[in-house]
Formats: structure tokens, C-alpha cells, sequence
């Protein structure tokens, strides 16, 4: 496979143009799952994490319900995946996602079952809940000859834990079983997180019209989830609006403050289209930017520009996070406590996949870059007066010979929006059209 320039599409299916094949995003992604599978010591994986269920089974019930660990799904050696739901919804699997059928294999005749596990405790101990999650998986390792081989497990509850290890079952980390299977992404997904990447860009351009002295962070939270569920987005997962002094430190979550003229004021959104995700930060001034803010965004930018220019196969992130500053240098004591502010994540059907950049795990324990990841990398540098600060995070997918960006709006200067005054010449100040930021200038 060669990955170069990526493609965005629209996001309808058209008989006139080929598209995102979504029946090739399923085999591929389970393709990739079953060779992690037989290159580890496993008999089986079981996942009750919901971005390592769709990942194997592409089943997705919303995400209402991603924090409750309530549906789980087992892949074996030599099988096909099965997936326990809610009683309606494996129903409706069974209707509508061919895929999971299995006609031909009488042990396994259809991979969407009715389960449940003990919804996080609220089921009465005594209902024995966890006890029948264990027959479920004892019972499918019984049939492929598994049940002693160890099965690894992404994230589980203590009694379900429990009832497996009484049913006899060895478990163990599967968790890296699936995140090395989706470390590489296929040409689809590439394709799907670059479109989700397109939304952002328009929602960053609905803000920055919007953005101007007398709002508030969570109206501009508001602007931007409408904006993306406007454009189709499945799950808008959080809006980072961050302001005047609480840039710094960044407290990674948006309040009720009313923006002022001359603030900064940063953003990172990120939203699920098709399961895929964003992590995406932009810096603007409002109203005006002063000097302090302006050398931040540029070490800042700096930053993040020389550790793209180390982007390519073969590089490691140590070779990054080497090109970025200590937590010394930007006020704080050590790596630990400045985690997250300098730093780099993959992307995919979550947002912190691999490879991790950090200067806390990077430099010791490097992990080599490969055509066809897709991580985010994020700089931030506090400015000189000690209010404000500059965040910038760029999406980026790993070519045959480099690295393209697929974050596009604009973010190589600082941007000033919600400017309706400014002097030209001396001459007084100029009253412009406050919904045109074409005609706002940027520094």
C-alpha cells in the first residue's frame, strides 16, 4: 500500500465516484485484529471497550453509553467474532449487519448474541450476572478447543473478573493486542480521519466569525457542536475553550467566562465522524493580540514546526519530543507534571492510540514511526506576562517519504479575530463589518 496525498471526499455514497468501501473497512480492520491475534500468545481476545468492539465486530449502538462497560465481544483463534448486546440491538444486528453472519459454521451461526454484563455493579451481586458473562466466553473457548489458553482482556469489571477466573479462564492484557492492531491505519480509515478533520476546519471557521469580545467559552462551545452535528458528526466527545488568564496553566476544560478584548483564547475539538476521531487546537487573539501573546504563538509554532520536519518512516518519537522544550523551560518542575503540554498521540477510533510522544516516556522507551500512522502533535508555550499562552495541534498521516499534514485551517500565524476597530495611517478608527473576517487582519 503507498500513502500519499490523502483525498476528502464527500461524506454520501455516489454511483458515479468510488468512495469510502466501508465493506473493505470492516475485513481490513478484522484482518489486522486476527494477525496481532496469531502473532501473540492469546487464544483469544475480549474487549469490552466500546472502540475495540467496533473495531472488531463494527457494531456501534451510540455513545451514551461508552462509559458502562455493559456489551463485550470475543474474537477466538480460527473464529469469527461474536458480539454480546443489548437484547433490541443484537436483534437488530442480526438484521442488518450481514457481516456477522456465519451460516456456514454450525458451532457459530450468527455473531450478534443478547448479553449483558452487570452494568457497572447496579445489577444485584447475587443475580449472578458476571457469573453468566463467564459461561458465555467459557462456552465459545469450549467449542474451539481454547479453554486453556489465555485470553487477554482490554478493560473489565472486578466480578466479571472474578467469575472468569473461577470458570477456569487465564486472563490477561489484550489491550495491546488491539492498539498494536491499530497502530497502521488502512487507506479507508486514513480517508474517514482526514474527513473528520475537514469538519473541524469548517467549524473553526464558523468560530472565528463568531469569536469577538462578549461571548462566552461555552457559547463558543455551543457554535461548535452545533456546527459539526450540523455536518453530520456522530459524537462531538469534548470542546476545549480556553481563555484570558486560565491559558495558563491550562485547566483542559471550558467554564462560563466572558472573553474580553485583547484576550487569547485557544480551542481543541473533538468529535467522531464514523467513529473517527479528531484532537485538533488552534490559537486566536480577540479583538487584538500584544506582544507577549504574539512571541508565544511563534515559539510555539516553532515548535511544532521543527518536530514536523522530523516526520518520516523510519524516525522514532524520541527523535521528536527531542526537538521540544524540557518542563523546566516552560515553568514547571518536571515531565510529569507538564505531561499532555508538549506531546503527540495517534488517532483513530479513540483519541490516544500509538505511538505516544512525551518527553516522560519517549526518550527512554522510543517507538519508530511507519508509513500509514496517523498521530496529533501538540506544542504549547506560555507567554512572557504570565496570562496567556499558545496551544497548536496539527493532525498528521505518515507518507512512503514524509508526513502530510491533514489539519488545514490556518495556523502558521496568529490569527486576530473579532477585530471591528483598527487604525490605518493614523487615521481614526474604522468601523468594519463585524461578520466579514475577511476584512479582519491578522498579525
Amino acid at each position: 500500500m503507498t500513502y500519499g496525498a490523502t483525498a476528502t471526499f464527500g461524506t454520501n455514497a455516489v454511483d458515479w465516484e468510488q468512495r469510502i468501501d466501508l465493506d473493505r473497512l470492516r475485513d481490513d480492520r478484522l484482518a489486522r485484529l486476527r494477525e496481532q491475534l496469531e502473532v501473540s500468545e492469546l487464544g483469544a481476545v475480549l474487549a469490552f471497550d466500546f472502540t475495540n468492539i467496533r473495531y472488531m465486530t463494527a457494531t456501534h449502538i451510540g455513545t451514551w453509553a461508552i462509559d458502562k462497560l455493559i456489551r463485550f465481544a470475543l474474537l477466538v483463534r480460527g473464529g469469527e467474532p461474536v458480539v454480546w448486546d443489548f437484547g433490541s440491538a443484537a436483534r437488530h444486528h442480526q438484521l442488518y449487519d450481514p457481516w456477522l453472519d456465519h451460516p456456514s459454521d454450525e458451532r457459530n451461526p450468527s455473531g450478534a448474541r443478547a448479553g449483558i454484563s452487570t452494568l457497572r455493579g447496579a445489577f444485584n451481586p447475587d443475580a449472578n450476572i458476571a457469573e453468566e458473562v463467564a459461561r458465555k466466553v467459557r462456552r465459545e473457548l469450549d467449542l474451539y478447543g481454547l479453554a486453556g489458553e489465555p485470553v487477554g482482556v482490554d478493560v473489565i469489571e472486578m466480578p466479571v473478573l472474578a467469575a472468569l477466573r473461577e470458570a477456569g479462564v487465564t486472563v490477561t492484557d489484550g489491550q495491546q493486542v488491539f492498539l498494536e492492531a491499530r497502530r497502521i491505519k488502512t487507506d479507508t480509515e486514513i480517508s474517514l480521519l482526514t474527513q473528520a478533520a475537514a469538519m473541524v476546519d469548517a467549524a473553526y471557521d464558523s468560530l472565528y466569525s463568531f469569536l469577538r469580545p462578549g461571548v462566552r467559552e461555552n457559547e463558543c462551545v455551543g457554535l461548535v457542536s452545533k456546527s459539526l452535528y450540523d455536518m453530520g458528526s456522530e459524537f462531538v466527545e469534548g470542546v476545549n475553550a480556553i481563555s484570558g488568564e486560565r491559558c495558563s496553566p491550562h485547566p483542559h476544560v471550558y467554564s462560563d467566562r466572558i472573553i474580553r478584548p485583547g484576550d487569547p483564547a485557544f480551542f481543541d475539538i473533538l468529535h467522531s465522524h464514523m467513529g473517527y476521531r479528531t484532537c485538533y487546537y488552534r490559537t486566536f487573539a480577540v479583538g487584538s493580540a500584544s506582544p507577549a501573546q504574539r512571541d508565544a504563538y511563534t515559539r510555539c509554532r516553532e515548535y511544532m514546526d521543527r518536530a514536523i520536519e522530523l516526520v518520516k518512516p523510519g524516525a522514532t518519537t524520541a527523535d521528536i519530543v527531542s526537538v521540544w522544550p524540557t518542563a523546566q523551560e516552560f515553568g514547571f518542575p518536571d515531565e510529569e507534571a507538564a505531561f499532555a503540554l508538549q506531546y503527540g498521540h495517534g488517532v483513530g477510533l479513540s483519541i490516544w492510540e500509538k505511538p505516544i510522544f512525551s518527553r516522560l516516556v519517549s526518550l527512554d522507551h522510543p517507538e519508530v514511526l511507519e508509513a500509514g500512522m496517523v498521530f496529533a502533535l501538540e506544542t504549547y508555550w506560555p507567554s512572557a506576562d504570565g496570562v496567556g499562552a499558545a496551544r497548536i495541534e496539527e493532525e498528521l498521516v505518515v507518507t512512503d517519504d514524509g508526513c502530510e499534514v491533514i489539519t488545514k485551517f490556518p495556523a502558521e500565524e496568529l490569527l486576530v479575530a473579532g477585530q471591528r476597530y483598527f487604525t490605518v495611517g493614523g487615521q481614526l478608527p474604522t468601523l468594519r463589518d463585524p461578520q466579514s473576517h475577511r476584512n479582519r487582519p491578522q498579525v
